[in-house]
């Protein structure tokens, strides 16, 4: 029961490789019926716990509540979206954003419940350092935009330089991952060499200060929202 639960739930969430819109797009009755599929195995499974579980016990289980509003939701946006393609009106999906609630509520996937739990437990210990981030990121676009917004420089494309705020917190935030480095710096390096000094100390602050610090209490605080039993098996 396990082996085929596992399946039917890495199938529903693999729907979204095959529906518009899709990599490899199959015809709408050939997905739905998968997901009908999917969505029938998922109720048997919700009856089977129903039969072997005390009544009061079964309905106080939050787990299989959302498991029954995922049905239902699912169901019902596919049968919106079934009635609308039928007088060829464009609609959207919604409903496979409630997916991964089969992948973490299922009584089988009780690790990946808990990986969840400390991931949840975790993020509000991380908030501020994302703000500390976000607070020098929004300080050195500011810092970029009056360095630059003013002396009419343009990219490689010939596009505007670092003259609209948001674009700038764009760019930096993009640069902070170096997917964009040296190409962002080079109009201001052919104006002035001088310049690079400010994005290396931007750089210096926020990729190798501010994410090495966000990394390092991300680890820590889920390791220490993560029970560990002796052997080395999650609690």
């Amino acid at each position: 029961m396990r082996t085929a639960t596992y399946f039917f739930i890495f199938l529903n969430l693999s729907l979204a490789l095959f529906e518009e819109p899709a990599m490899y797009p199959l015809p709408f009755l050939a997905t739905s019926v998968l997901e009908v599929l999917c969505l029938l195995v998922f109720l048997g499974r919700l009856t089977h716990f129903a039969k072997v579980t005390l009544h009061n016990v079964f309905w106080k289980d939050t787990k299989n509540i959302c498991i029954m509003v995922a049905i239902l939701l699912s169901l019902t946006d596919l049968a919106i979206y079934g009635v609308l393609r039928l007088y060829d009106v464009r609609s959207i999906r919604w409903s496979r954003i409630v997916r991964p609630i089969f992948l973490i509520n299922f009584a089988e996937s009780r690790q990946i419940r808990r990986a969840f739990r400390s991931i949840r437990n975790t993020l509000p210990e991380i908030t501020y350092v994302f703000l500390l981030f976000m607070f020098s990121l929004l300080m050195f676009s500011l810092m970029a935009l009056k360095l630059f917004g003013e002396r009419n420089l343009q990219t490689a494309e010939g596009l505007p330089y670092f003259r609209n705020y948001l674009e700038t917190v764009f760019d930096l935030y993009v640069l902070v991952t170096t997917a964009n480095s040296p190409d962002v710096m080079m109009p201001a390096f052919d104006f002035s060499s001088w310049y690079v000094l400010f994005f290396i100390a931007f750089i210096i602050v926020n990729t190798y200060i501010f994410m090495s610090l966000f990394l390092a209490v991300v680890y820590n605080n889920y390791k220490k929202h993560l029970k560990v039993l002796p052997g080395g098996a999650c609690d």
